[in-house]
């Protein structure tokens, strides 16, 4: 309950950024652009052609960085008190979305590792979850000085276990997380939400995020399993 009340609130604050861009300034590279000098900076005069013939700004980039994460279950025996680090890396693509305002869509793919630790019956587990992943966010370039902006986000994930391993290391005993041939363990599937606050450094990007796991990863459906990851990254943005 308490985490659709947080889907709820972060879609209310989607809402009210959009709609105040209503009073911002044109912003075709993440920078104002003054009235005045509008018509120098695409070429061509007044700020109603400049409206008509906007072209947005797009951008690629590469990410790589480190992942925090957890597992947090009903089951004792997935429910991981421990976090385990990763490693995460992908490509990024970001367009504007309005004339007004510095408001991008940002999609990728990533290569992530997420999981957990936890001891249960005095046996240390280990969950591996590797993921392809799917991020979807929006952001709001906010300058602070030249060619230095502050991008906080909002959005979500999708995500599609591909490796990993759960290891028993009492019995030193260890099968694959997605396997279907083990009740306990994990499904495919995985989605959420996911919040954080980037910089931007003329090329240069660095990004804090946490992703919330919405879907229910656990195979035994009468318990509730859901990742929970904190990421790290830094890239480059062409």
């Amino acid at each position: 309950m308490k985490k659709w009340k947080l889907f709820s609130g972060c879609l209310v604050m989607a809402a009210l950024l959009v709609s105040s861009t209503a009073m911002a300034q044109f912003y075709p590279d993440g920078r104002p652009i003054y009235p005045s000098k509008r018509g120098s900076y695409y070429g061509y005069g007044g700020t109603r052609e400049v409206t008509s013939r906007f072209s947005p700004n797009v951008y690629t980039g590469f990410r790589i960085g480190m992942t925090v994460g957890t597992v947090n279950s009903d089951s004792p025996y997935l429910d991981g008190n421990r976090a385990k680090v990763g490693l995460n890396a992908g490509v990024v693509v970001g367009t504007q979305l309005t004339t007004v305002a510095p408001l991008y869509f940002e999609g990728g793919l990533y290569y992530t590792q997420k999981g957990g630790e936890s001891k249960y019956e005095g046996s240390k587990f280990t969950y591996a979850l590797d993921y392809l992943e799917l991020p979807l966010t929006f952001k709001y370039k906010i300058p602070v000085a030249n060619d230095l902006t502050v991008d906080p986000l909002i959005g979500g994930y999708l995500a599609l276990g591909v490796a990993g391993k759960i290891k028993d290391f009492n019995h030193r005993a260890a099968y694959g997380s997605f396997s279907d041939d083990y009740r306990d363990g994990f499904s495919r599937f995985d989605g959420g939400l996911r919040l954080g606050c980037g910089l931007s450094f003329d090329m240069l990007y660095l990004e804090a995020s946490y992703d919330i796991g919405l879907a229910n990863v656990g195979k035994d459906y009468f318990d509730d399993t859901h990742t929970g990851a904190f990421n790290l990254t830094c890239g480059i943005n062409f």
